[in-house]
């Protein structure tokens, strides 16, 4: 999103910044308040798609058990999806805001350092995965995901879309990359315009977001258009704003993994071509 030039540019940087001033002195930070009305101003149509629909707030009861507080009410971003597989992955090298106390920065630098965040710019956050027909969900145990290595990050991202059980000893067959993250609507081209968007948008910085991935089993392998591929972003704790800068620390990241993606279409014969290796020691947390 180009700011412009001259007395255009210089007025559409007013308004800007007046948007962003009235948000923060609600909030420090835009935090979840990004979504409602800033999104609706300065999000071109196309890229608003990735970011849950926003209707209203409501006061409900909190799930610490201290009463009703004001919740956001966002869509349900797997609705309409029987089934769903998801992953839940974390962009960004840094996760810590600017102006974070020095006690939450340091808890964040060793998250960082721990999973693949430091190394790879994202990190796995969760994933489950529909094995098909009646056979349930995989869900790898959350402290394992936390140990992935850039390896099983790598397998992760195969298994995501392979039709074989993950605790087959073999590799990944990937038999659905292409229909998932290939396709004209698939996973890397949605991340392809979301990249086009940040490589342009100097509004906001995104600090521990998440992209959202998710596709319906029973649709792909049925071959129906789309298979019910989506990719959202969310959780918008920490969304400060961008100064006229962009932001590397998500762009770079949303590059690293747009790289991995585009590995497994490139070369898919290397999942069935992958030596057998000691399978990865996830446990099922189904």
């Amino acid at each position: 999103m180009h700011s412009g030039g001259g007395e255009n540019g210089k007025k559409a940087l007013e308004r800007v910044d007046l948007v962003v001033r009235v948000v923060s002195h609600m909030k420090k930070t835009l935090e979840s308040r990004l979504a409602p009305s800033l999104v609706t101003i300065f999000v071109p149509p196309h890229v608003r798609a990735f970011f849950p629909g926003f209707h209203g707030t409501q006061l409900l009861p909190a799930s610490d058990g201290s009463g009703p507080h004001p919740h956001l009410i966002l869509d349900d971003l797997a609705a309409g999806l029987r089934r769903p597989s998801l992953i839940d992955i974390k962009i960004s090298a840094r996760t810590w805001y600017p102006s974070a106390p020095d006690d939450y920065v340091r808890k964040c630098l060793k998250k960082d350092r721990d999973t693949t965040s430091l190394a790879l710019g994202f990190c796995i956050s969760g994933v489950r995965i529909h094995q098909g027909g009646n056979a349930g969900f995989w869900r790898p145990d959350r402290e394992a995901v936390r140990r992935f290595t850039a390896e099983d990050v790598k397998r992760a991202l195969r298994q995501f879309v392979s039709s074989n059980p993950a605790s087959d000893p073999g590799p990944p067959d990937c038999a659905f990359a292409s229909a998932v993250y290939g396709r004209s609507d698939g996973v890397l081209a949605q991340l392809l315009e979301l990249k086009a968007w940040f490589e342009d948008q100097m509004l906001f910085h995104f600090y521990s977001v998440s992209v959202l991935v998710m596709y319906a089993r029973e649709e792909v392998e049925a071959r129906r258009a789309g298979g019910g591929v989506r990719v959202k972003l969310v959780d918008f704790a920490h969304v400060m704003e961008g100064n006229g800068v962009i932001d590397h620390n998500f762009l770079g990241g949303l590059c690293s993994l747009i790289k991995f993606i585009s590995e497994i279409l490139t070369d898919p014969d290397e999942c069935l071509a992958e030596p057998n290796k000691t399978h990865l020691s996830f446990e099922n947390g189904s």
